[in-house]
């Protein structure tokens, strides 16, 4: 019987997916980030069904790096409400082996199991159809490493809508040695205004979409 392992915050969606998994051997379940990486490399299940952020964002992704460096047989597959673009991106530079959301019809779901371990890789189609984009967000994402760690404060507060002055307020710092690191960052991002740089900030997901000015 094929084994699964469920990593979800939420104890109602383990239940959930539990039951929508009957004719499979659930040996395992976690709700956090380093209680799934433990849990998973001790069980060694066939597939681990994991949650997109967990107790820290893109927590999944965290997960399914480290099965993937010391167990890559595991078949790790996102179960999510997420259709982030930036998401699916990093789950997939960290090297899941499918991507379903929550939404998934529960017949499809332990058909998605089957699938993945006949060497499939099952995507929902609410995601399916920017998967060809992917790879340009990988290459933003390899940009947005690229940047020190305060000129990524730098776009994550000018990506909130907040001006120069505000800016380097809010940093303290002088408006000059902002403009020095905004040179920088569209240098190094291959951006040319303010506009460009928020989008690409929301796109990569180095700022939530929830997020906004301070209030």
């Amino acid at each position: 019987m094929t084994t699964v392992f469920l990593v979800d915050d939420h104890p109602a969606v383990r239940a959930g997916t539990r039951s929508f998994l009957g004719d499979f051997d659930i040996v395992g379940e976690a709700d956090n980030t380093t209680d799934a990486v433990t849990g998973i490399l001790a069980a060694r299940p066939d597939v681990a069904l994991i949650d997109v952020h967990l107790d820290v964002p893109r927590g999944g992704a965290q997960v399914v790096a480290a099965v993937k460096e010391a167990a890559p047989e595991v078949k790790c597959v996102a179960f999510t409400v997420s259709t982030s673009r930036a998401d699916v991106a990093a789950l997939l530079a960290a090297g899941v082996d499918g991507y379903l959301v929550k939404s998934t019809d529960a017949d499809e779901l332990p058909r998605a199991v089957v699938e993945v371990m006949g060497g499939g890789t099952p995507v929902s189609r609410e995601v399916a159809s920017f998967m060809l984009e992917i790879d340009s967000i990988g290459e933003q994402i390899e940009r947005i490493k690229g940047l020190t760690p305060r000129e990524r404060e730098v776009v994550a507060t000018i990506a909130r809508g907040y001006t120069y002055r505000e800016t380097a307020t809010k940093l303290g710092m002088k408006v000059k040695t902002l403009e020095t690191h905004m040179s920088h960052i569209f240098e190094k991002l291959g951006v040319a205004t303010r506009a460009e740089l928020s989008f690409l900030a929301y796109e990569t997901g180095i700022v939530d979409p929830r997020d906004g000015r301070d209030r």
